[in-house]
């Protein structure tokens, strides 16, 4: 009623009108249209915070964090802000609580990042000190033409390589047999007596090839024999699958069908490929893929990837020759110089200083060895895989972190590994073998090979690698009954670190005192 008396006389309201506040110190003009200060209280002391608080573009952001932190008195505080006010004062009450120390195992407390980088800024320093000493005491030693004459005594004379070439007898052979066996040309027994005869002459001719020729270096036999070996394993891969094969065939002989009998075609992401049925599977290109794919187990159909990635070969190609370098480097310059330095006291017979040297030689010998496996098991062996488009590439497992021996010689070498599983373990089981039994037989192999890769190339034999193997039986034995965790991973890196070095200073010793009296 009495605004609408204002309004009908012609009287001001006398209400109160709205006021705004600006940060720029302007005053707005009221609704008459004049300049008037704002009134004291509340409003007079939002303005005097204003003008402390920096300028901003924005007069009504500015506003708004005004508000937020000098809330008006009159206004009611939400139970949410009270609840935060109770439970900051509540937390500058109490600053402890139940817990343990980050380096105690109860903590639960995994990640020692910063403590590894600082291991491996440790083990770069300590290691250029060392290669620093070995440049200022020796010069430089690295000659990459000094390498060639590892493998070849006369550069008109290949031995090493004209008996890999030859191996081609041995896989054609194979062939021809399984391929008498799937027609029934041949019986199983006389098949069987031709396989073996063909296994064993891979094994012996070889052998005796590096031991008869003069001109065969070391490097050379260690080659020649490494391919027959692998030959070995294949072949007798390849052996008993087409055995497996056979089996089931004739165990499904009333419901065996042509198609079943021949390669079929099946169509993969648009592309063609042939899936592979025995005895479809007996040809030259199916038995030379498998030569010279990265596995030593055998079957007709293997896992093959889309397409060949070239950034991906490249990279494998580039670490390949980088460190095909740094291991021929290594060697020269730091490895033999220790090694030729350690004859001395192994001579006279000085124990402390055979440890010493043993020490010393451990360093670039683990460093080297750590090399080869990367190289070998990463860089050569994924290259391969990928210019045949070969699908399993699992050539490892995590071996670092082994804590018994039987985890770490399961996991640093895949291919070897499940050979001797499918091939020779499993059926050891199956034949009523008792589980460590088998496992020692399986070493038993394992160190065979060992000393035949190691003694026929430096055409004597000391049995020292055959030894080194067979002490893993019982160092299992421990390691598996009384160390666990970290405890039995340290056993296994100790061994990996001390194991290698005695066996190549007992090989170098041996072999400097047959090469002393047969000079002399």
């Amino acid at each position: 009623m009495g605004d609408s008396r204002a309004a009908t006389s012609g009287q001001p309201s006398p209400r109160r009108r709205r006021r705004t506040i600006t940060v720029g110190g302007t005053h707005p003009k009221q609704g008459d249209g004049s300049s008037r200060p704002h009134a004291a209280g509340a409003a007079d002391h939002k303005v005097k915070a204003a003008s402390s608080t920096p300028q901003t573009s924005n007069g009504k952001v500015a506003e708004r964090e005004l508000l937020q932190q000098h809330p008006s008195p009159t206004s009611p505080r939400s139970p949410g802000k009270e609840r935060s006010n109770v439970e900051d004062i509540a937390s500058r009450l109490g600053c402890h609580v139940l817990q343990e120390s980050l380096l105690s195992s109860a903590s639960g407390y995994s990640n020692y990042r910063g403590i590894l980088n600082w291991c491996v800024v440790m083990l770069v320093l300590s290691n250029a000190r060392l290669f620093l000493e070995n440049l200022i005491k020796y010069g430089i030693l690295v000659d990459p033409i000094q390498v060639v004459s590892l493998f070849l005594k006369d550069p008109y004379s290949w031995p090493a390589a004209c008996l890999i070439i030859g191996s081609n007898v041995f896989i054609v052979a194979a062939l021809y047999t399984e391929r008498r066996l799937a027609v029934g040309t041949i019986s199983e027994k006389n098949g069987l007596v031709i396989h073996i005869f063909n296994l064993t002459t891979i094994l012996m001719f070889p052998a005796a090839t590096v031991l008869i020729l003069t001109s065969m270096t070391p490097v050379g036999g260690v080659v020649s024999l490494g391919v027959y070996t692998m030959l070995f394993l294949k072949l007798y891969s390849y052996k008993d699958t087409n055995r497996w094969c056979r089996e089931i065939r004739h165990a499904k002989a009333k419901k065996l069908t042509r198609s079943n009998s021949c390669p079929n075609v099946a169509h993969c992401n648009g592309s063609v490929r042939t899936h592979v049925s025995y005895p479809g599977n007996l040809t030259y290109r199916d038995m030379y893929y498998f030569v010279f794919a990265p596995t030593l187990c055998y079957q007709l159909n293997f896992p093959r990837s889309r397409r060949i990635r070239k950034r991906f070969l490249i990279r494998r190609l580039l670490e390949m020759l980088f460190f095909t370098q740094l291991l021929v480097g290594l060697i020269q310059q730091w490895m033999v110089p220790t090694i030729q330095n350690s004859m001395k006291p192994f001579q006279e017979m000085d124990f402390s200083r055979m440890v010493e040297r043993l020490l010393k030689l451990a360093v670039p010998n683990h460093l080297i060895w750590l090399i080869f496996f990367y190289w070998f098991f990463h860089s050569s062996m994924n290259l391969v895989a990928e210019l045949m488009q070969f699908g399993d590439r699992e050539f490892y497992r995590d071996w670092w972190n082994s804590e018994s021996i039987t985890y770490f010689w399961s996991n640093w070498n895949i291919p070897v590994h499940k050979w001797c599983l499918r091939h020779f373990y499993k059926p050891m089981l199956r034949n009523g073998v008792n589980k460590l039994l088998a496992q020692t037989c399986v070493f038993l192999a394992s160190a065979f090979f060992h000393e035949y890769l190691v003694s026929i190339p430096l055409k004597m034999f000391r049995l020292w690698a055959f030894m080194g193997m067979m002490a893993q039986v019982p160092l299992a034995l421990f390691v598996g009954h009384f160390l666990t965790g970290n405890y039995g991973n340290a056993v296994v890196w100790i061994s990996l670190i001390i194991g290698q070095p005695v066996a190549i200073l007992m090989y170098v010793h041996d072999y400097y005192i047959l090469l002393y009296e047969a000079t002399t």
